[in-house]
């Protein structure tokens, strides 16, 4: 053994590196490097000075920097992050956004480098940071979190490449002015590691092939698998993953582990339908994620007339395997036939096909759904889900600007909503629709609620149901409760292509708590789905106008009136219906800072 002395002390431990350094290398070599030193110059090096750091190394687009404090170092780099977009708000030239790690813990000295476990936690956590964040490990947050003016979002353990044991991170912001220490706000998905189970079974209900041989088939084909996901979701006693993130898979060779993965589930249904004249066949296998073990594969046969028998055949043959203990009442309970007629059934699944192009964007797709909604009305008048679908069309009409304002007009989605509401029963889909369209489209927000809510007492299972449970809490003035509601949409539906309607529902619950800075995360972290996402926008415009980011207020702005040319500050109360008025008048005060007009 050497009898050499190790020194060694303790350290706080700033690693930070330029997002897409290749990606702006390749577009603009000469540019992105002048850039880069200018920032380093006139904002790095002499914060990280001021803040009494001492750069121990640089590469090409990093650095790694030691302080002997905490506060410190995450001062300066809360700093560096809040100067660098002021610059790159009002710069032209290529924008450099930093990623910022930092960690509390043992180092070894090595003339002027430093190694150990602390330099490479904080590297690993860096790794981690999104672009212009700032995260640090459960080590720095414990010696920073009653000492500085942050807030400061728990987004959980993380297992970090060549580090032996998981790491907690937080990611820090400063403050909104007024909001008591210390903050630590609940981390919402993250998609980018392993979710943790649940703790109870949990399923996801992949699409089914369909082999019918006729693509025009498959609004049949996945109309079953929701059918199952809808039965599956009744039991309390499991976790069932929305339908949009399991079908984000459609049409792709899967790895049932992966997907396990991906949605933090137990296990995996998958399976395929053939329809052939009055006859379906469904097949289905169900996976335990965790090792691809098969525990139940069957194929099921039937007449058309027989298709709700069909499905709460697969439906029982899964709870039977995954959560035999479910009492016989809460099974009886499930087995629920939405209509006696087929015909009213298969218009149904049509328009819930519809529904779903609706997001690709005509208002064509839209009038389609809904008079494939009223055509099975027609056939089966009692059919509440059908109802509650036609008045949900409504809602979208709604949100896209695409319903006449007018009388006729609302007293049909009044009507549409209140029969659904009426003939639903244990009907969930028809309840959520009917309740969010009462409070979207007319404004019946404590009506609309209560339908909701009861949708979600007896299928907790809902993604899209909390997320306007989420809504329209906010509509109300509830924003923690939206905040709880919003999260349980996004475990539910992590990967829903549409995710960002949850992620802007939660900017807006912290919009009305006063965390600015919280919303504007958020709400950037909505427009990293589409960039063109005009709400998200707004909420990003008031949210940065209130924090006093005007340079950033104004650049949102500018990009939102490109799209939106033609809003004005007396369209806003149209656009978030909020209850109370001083909500109201704090976007419009937002919008107002950032510059739009009145």
């Amino acid at each position: 053994m050497s009898s050499t002395r190790v020194e060694r002390r303790l350290a706080a431990v700033l690693a930070v590196d330029v997002a897409g350094y290749s990606r702006l290398m390749g577009a603009d070599e000469v540019g992105t490097l002048e850039t880069l030193k200018a920032h380093r110059r006139e904002v790095v090096d002499s914060t990280i000075a001021s803040h009494r750091g001492r750069i121990v190394k640089t590469t090409g687009d990093g650095m790694l920097v030691e302080f002997a404090s905490a506060v410190d170092a995450i001062t300066c780099a809360i700093t560096i992050q809040e100067k660098m977009a002021e610059r790159n708000a009002g710069s032209s030239g290529p924008n450099i956004t930093f990623r910022v790690g930092i960690n509390v813990g043992d180092i070894i000295i090595d003339g002027d480098d430093i190694f150990g476990d602390g330099v490479n936690v904080a590297a690993r956590v860096e790794n981690e940071c999104e672009p212009g964040g700032v995260y640090v490990s459960a080590n720095a947050f414990e010696q920073v979190r009653s000492k500085t003016p942050f807030t400061f979002t728990d987004l959980g353990e993380r297992t970090l490449k060549n580090i032996d044991r998981p790491v907690r991170i937080y990611a820090a912001k400063l403050r909104d002015l007024g909001t008591a220490a210390p903050v630590v706000l609940p981390s919402a998905v993250d998609t980018r590691r392993p979710l943790q189970l649940p703790d109870k079974p949990s399923i996801a209900v992949l699409p089914f092939n369909n082999m019918s041989g006729d693509p025009e088939q498959d609004y049949f084909a996945d109309g079953v698998v929701e059918d199952i996901i809808t039965a599956l979701s009744r039991f309390k006693a499991l976790f069932v993953i929305a339908r949009n993130s399991s079908f984000t898979y459609k049409g792709r060779a899967v790895d049932v582990k992966q997907v396990g993965r991906d949605l933090g589930v137990r296990y995996v249904l998958e399976g395929s339908v053939r329809k052939a004249a009055s006859r379906v066949r469904i097949t289905g296998q169900l996976i335990d994620a965790a090792n691809g073990a098969h525990i139940w594969a069957d194929r099921i046969d039937g007449g058309l007339d027989d298709i709700f028998d069909l499905q709460d055949q697969v439906t029982a043959s899964v709870v039977g395997a995954i959560a035999p203990a479910i009492e016989k009442a809460e099974i009886d309970r499930a087995k629920r036939k939405p209509t006696e007629s087929l015909d009213a059934y298969d218009y149904y699944l049509l328009g819930i096909a519809a529904t779903h192009s609706v997001f690709e964007g005509t208002e064509d797709a839209v009038g389609e759904a809904l008079r494939l909604f009223y055509r099975a009305i027609e056939l089966d008048p009692n059919y509440a889900a059908a109802f509650g679908m036609a008045a949900w069309c409504h809602v979208l009409r709604k949100n896209y600007g695409w319903m006449p304002d007018d009388a006729q007009a609302n007293a049909e989605v009044e009507r549409l909503a209140r029969d659904a509401a009426r003939l639903a029963k244990n009907d969930a889909v028809a309840l959520y629709t009917a309740g969010f369209a009462l409070a979207r489209v007319l404004g019946h927000l404590d009506a609309g609620d209560a339908l909701i809510d009861r949708a979600l007492a007896l299928e907790p299972n809902l993604a899209a149901a909390w997320h306007l449970s989420g809504w329209v809490k906010i509509y109300l003035g509830e924003p923690e409760m939206a905040i709880e509601h919003m999260a349980q949409a996004m475990r539910l539906n992590p990967l829903d292509p549409l995710i960002l309607g949850m992620q802007n529902g939660t900017a807006a619950a912290h919009f009305l708590a006063g965390r600015y800075d919280a919303a504007s995360s958020w709400a950037e972290k909505a427009l990293q789905q589409n960039s063109n996402y005009l709400p998200a926008m707004r909420m990003t415009a008031a949210s940065h106008a209130l924090s006093g980011r005007l340079a950033q207020a104004q650049k949102a702005l500018t990009r939102m009136r490109e799209i939106d040319p033609d809003l004005r500050i007396s369209h806003l109360a149209e656009l978030v219906p909020f209850r109370a008025a001083q909500d109201i008048a704090r976007y419009v005060e937002g919008l107002r800072q950032a510059g739009l007009p009145e």
